[in-house]
């Protein structure tokens, strides 16, 4: 059975494989190891038998807003619905938050459609450009689709 819970150090080394096999890719941004320890606080995996099959990070980017990022799942465990089970624990992590919005920059748009996204433009999310994506070697080229759930 499927369980999400927050991060510990013990799964740093399984959260960078995952989220970095997929930058390799291009299709998330790369993290390092010591991004993901100084923000272990902001991440959850879904794990069965105490192996960490999937990830995502849920970043603040002001009062108003956060971000779903670094979503990967374990190419073997895909199909599972592991995924979705991981943006559900983020949306409802965001609504605990008192935060009106949730965006994504993805690749994957009817995977976020499913899950109740829908398309906006890059303009409506200031806190993320300018916080983000300026840093980005993708800026100002980027070919990611932004995506946001609004409560």
């Amino acid at each position: 059975m499927i369980q999400v819970r927050k991060a510990v150090l013990k799964d740093i080394d399984k959260v960078y494989e995952l989220v970095n096999q997929y930058a390799d890719e291009e299709l998330l941004l790369p993290r390092t190891r010591e991004s993901l320890i100084i923000n272990i606080q902001s991440i959850f995996v879904a794990e069965e038998n105490e192996e960490v099959l999937g990830v995502a990070c849920l970043a603040v980017l002001g009062q108003d807003m956060a971000e779903i990022r670094s979503l990967a799942v374990d190419e073997n465990a895909q199909g599972r619905g592991i995924g979705k089970i991981l943006v559900s624990k983020i949306v409802e992590e965001t609504k605990i938050l008192g935060i009106s919005k949730l965006i994504s920059l993805t690749y994957q748009v009817a995977f976020f459609k499913k899950c109740g996204f829908e398309i906006i433009q890059k303009e409506e999310m200031p806190q993320k450009v300018w916080t983000d994506c300026i840093h980005c070697p993708k800026f100002p080229a980027c070919d990611e689709v932004a995506m946001a759930i609004t409560f």
